[in-house]
C-alpha cells in the first residue's frame, strides 16, 4: 500500500559515515591514534562529499523524496570562531543539488561527530558548549535556513546514558569472564567495547595529547546525569537559535529507542528503562515540531532485568534482534506523551542477505502505516542507511545500506531494497 504523496520516504546518513576525509573531528583523531577502539579509519569512507550528486540521484529514480543527513560541525567550524565558507557553499550545494531531484533536505546539525578544539574545552559535559552549538547553529541557519524546512539539532540525544549504561554491563560481564561481545548488541551504534577495553591505558595517554585530557567527553561518550541534560540544553540553546533566524523551519532532534518488552517480573526494570530513554526529555522536547524515532530491535526484561535476545533469535551483523515490529510499537508508545509530529529518522537492518532487508522494510512500513491509520501524526520515514558506510568503531564490515559501494572504487550498486523501499510512494 503507498502512502500519501506528501509523506517523505527517504533515507539517512552522517557526514563522517560517508564523505571522507572529515580531518578537524574527534573521531578522525581518535581514528589515527595507535591504540585506536577503531577497526580501520574511515579514510575517504563513500567519498560522499564528492559523489553526492550521483548519489542523490539515484535515490531520487528509485522514487524516493526525502534525505536526511548531517551538515558537519568540523568542516564548517574547524577553528573556534572561524567559519569556511568553501565548506558553507558545499552544503548549500548539496541543499541545492536534492532540490532539483525533488528530494526534500532533512539536515541533522550533530550526528556524533564534533570538531577537535571543542572537546580540548571539555566536550558535552561543559557548560560553554551549549552557546558553542547555538552559535553553530545560528550560522547555518542564517547561511542555509531559507532553503530548508526541517532540521533536527542533535542526533539520538540520549545516546550517552545508554553508552553508560551498556559500559556498566560490560564491566561486570567481563568480570565474570563472560562473553563480552554479546553486550554490544543492546546499543544502537557500533562500539568495540572489548577493545576499548584492552587498550584503555594506551588510549589514555594518547587522548591527552591530542584532546589535552585522558577522558575526552565526545558525544558518544559515557553520559554523566548533568551531561545528559546539558545535551538537551544545547538542543533548546540551537532551536531558539534556528527559529530566530527562520521561524518557519521545522526542529526537533533525534533519539534511540528501543522497543521495550517486559516480561513477568521484569515491569519494573522496563519502566525504568523507557523513563531514561524517552519520559524524562519531555519536559526539553514537548514543544518541539517534531520528534525523530529511531528504532532497529526491541528489548525484553524479566525479573533479573535486561534479557538476551530469545534463544534461536535471528540476529544481524551488529548482534541486534531482527525485529521489525519493534518500530510500531515504539511509534505508538511514544505518541502516548509526545503530540507533535513523528519523523522515522532512522530504522533499518545490518545483513549482507538483501532479501531480508526487503521482509524489514515491508514490516516496518506496514507498521508505520497502521499508525498513520489510527491518527498518529507520522510524517516520513528514512531508512538507514542510504548506503554501505562507515560503522563507526565497528568499521566497514557492518553493511546497513540500500546501496552497495565497492571499496575499491567507490563504485555504487543499487540493490533491490532501494528500489522496494521507492515503491511506496
Amino acid at each position: 500500500m503507498k502512502f500519501a504523496e506528501d509523506f517523505l520516504i527517504g533515507a539517512s546518513t552522517a557526514a563522517h559515515q560517508v564523505e571522507g576525509n572529515n580531518i578537524h573531528s574527534d573521531y578522525w583523531a581518535q581514528e589515527q591514534m595507535p591504540h585506536s577502539s577503531f577497526t580501520e579509519p574511515s579514510g575517504d569512507a563513500c567519498d560522499h562529499y564528492n559523489r553526492y550528486e550521483e548519489d542523490i540521484k539515484l535515490m531520487a529514480e528509485a522514487g524516493l523524496n526525502a534525505y536526511r543527513f548531517s551538515v558537519e560541525w568540523a568542516r564548517i567550524e574547524p577553528e573556534e570562531g572561524v567559519y569556511d565558507a568553501e565548506e558553507t557553499e558545499h552544503y548549500r550545494k548539496v541543499i541545492a543539488c536534492c532540490r532539483k531531484y525533488g528530494i526534500e533536505p532533512i539536515v541533522t546539525l550533530h550526528h556524533f561527530t564534533s570538531p577537535v578544539w571543542l572537546i580540548r574545552k571539555g566536550g558535552w559535559e561543559a557548560e560553554s558548549t551549549i552557546e558553542d552549538f547555538r552559535r553553530y547553529a545560528s550560522y547555518i541557519a542564517k547561511e542555509l535556513g531559507s532553503e530548508l524546512n526541517y532540521i533536527c539539532t542533535i542526533n539520538e540525544a540520549n545516546m550517552g546514558l545508554q553508552l553508560a549504561a551498556i559500559a556498566k554491563r560490560f564491566r561486570l560481564m567481563a568480570e565474570q569472564a563472560q562473553k563480552a561481545s554479546k553486550a554490544e548488541g543492546t546499543v544502537q551504534v557500533g562500539m568495540n567495547f572489548e577493545k576499548m577495553m584492552e587498550n584503555m591505558k594506551y588510549a589514555a595517554q594518547e587522548n591527552a595529547q591530542v584532546f589535552g585530557t585522558p577522558q575526552p567527553q565526545i558525544f558518544v561518550s559515557s553520559r554523566t546525569p548533568e551531561g545528559d541534560l546539558l545535551v538537551m540544553r544545547a538542543h533548546r540553546a540551537a532551536v531558539e537559535a534556528v527559529k530566530a533566524e527562520c521561524p518557519h523551519i521545522k526542529t526537533g532532534l533525534t533519539l534511540s529507542m528501543h522497543d521495550l518488552q517486559a516480561l513477568p517480573g521484569g515491569e519494573a526494570f522496563e519502566e525504568a528503562a523507557w523513563d531514561e530513554e524517552f519520559r524524562h526529555y519531555l519536559p526539553y522536547i514537548q514543544d518541539d515540531d517534531f520528534l525523530g524515532v529511531q528504532n532497529y530491535t526491541r528489548t525484553q526484561y524479566g525479573p533479573q532485568g535486561q534479557l538476551p535476545a530469545p534463544e534461536g533469535a535471528e540476529l544481524t551483523q551488529m548482534n541486534y534482534e531482527y525485529y521489525p515490529e519493534g518500530l510500531e510499537h515504539v511509534i505508538r508508545r511514544v505518541h502516548e506523551d509526545f503530540k507533535g509530529d513523528l519523523i522515522v529518522t532512522e530504522n533499518g537492518i545490518a545483513t549482507s542477505d538483501d532479501t531480508r532487508r526487503v521482509a524489514f522494510i515491508e514490516t516496518a512500513l506496514a507498521g508505520v502505516q497502521k499508525c498513520i491509520a489510527d491518527g498518529i501524526p507520522v510524517k516520513g520515514y528514512c531508512h538507514w542507511s542510504l548506503m554501505d558506510n562507515f560503522e563507526w568503531q565497528k568499521g566497514y564490515e557492518m553493511t546497513f545500506g540500500l546501496i552497495a559501494v565497492n571499496r575499491e572504487t567507490q563504485e555504487r550498486t543499487p540493490k533491490p531494497s532501494l528500489a522496494y523501499l521507492g515503491s511506496f510512494r
